[in-house]
């Protein structure tokens, strides 16, 4: 199922990050002493953009949205899970500030790991500073598809990607409750809601899905592949 979304709108980057398992022992107990985990709840601000970057911000447990905004219109760049970071764009000493905000779509805990310490891990630790290049360099991937997908695929195609996405990458099986409203959804797959709605249903009488309530089922993954594909 991986490579199946290679090329489309995901909202979720494909590297699995490995970084805390190439640690020492001692790196290890030294994130432990100069980070904190913080417990979200749900629809609550992680990080707000402009905001000066003290920490990184680790998802142990959890589902967010991040985006950007100008004060009257924002754009949804990608879906941040478990083993995921916020704030890497600031190791770099010469970005201080974030460059998006994020805001939780549940429940959520997230370890904070003093920045000084990061860098320090980064420039002591070959093995994770590659970790580092790899997520960064994942992400960019993921949000360059994102982009051509809203840009050129048409609502079908933007939809099919989400549910696939939501499927393989965030609850990796073909059967989940979701935790995103019809509004959230709309916006991942950059529609209104009214068009989401009726695309949704479209969709479950043609048995490529099944909803009922919070419950949701992909039915026909393969034709909900070449829907993505062909957009």
């Amino acid at each position: 199922m991986e490579n199946s979304l290679k090329f489309t709108g995901c909202t979720i980057s494909s590297h699995s990050c490995h970084c805390f398992d190439v640690l020492t022992d001692e790196e290890k107990k030294l994130v432990d002493d100069n980070s904190v985990v913080v417990k979200y709840n749900k629809r609550e601000i992680l990080c707000k953009q402009g905001s000066i970057v003290d920490t990184v911000m680790y998802m142990e447990k959890g589902l967010a949205k991040v985006f950007v905004e100008d004060g009257s219109n924002s754009l949804l760049l990608r879906i941040v899970p478990d083993g995921n970071f916020l704030g890497l764009a600031a190791v770099a000493e010469h970005h201080r500030t974030f460059p998006y905000s994020a805001i939780s779509y549940v429940d959520c805990e997230v370890r904070q790991i003093d920045i000084n310490t990061f860098r320090q891990l980064i420039s002591s630790n070959p093995a994770f500073a590659r970790e580092m290049i790899d997520i960064l360099s994942s992400n960019s991937v993921q949000l360059y598809g994102r982009f051509f997908c809203l840009t050129y695929k048409q609502a079908y195609g933007r939809l099919a990607d989400i549910i696939l996405c939501l499927g393989d990458r965030i609850f990796k099986k073909c059967e989940f409750d979701l935790p995103l409203s019809r509004k959230d959804l709309a916006e991942l797959s950059g529609m209104s809601s009214e068009t989401l709605i009726r695309m949704l249903k479209k969709f479950n009488d043609e048995g490529l899905i099944s909803m009922e309530g919070k419950s949701f089922t992909i039915l026909d993954h393969e034709r909900l592949l070449k829907i993505s594909i062909t957009g």
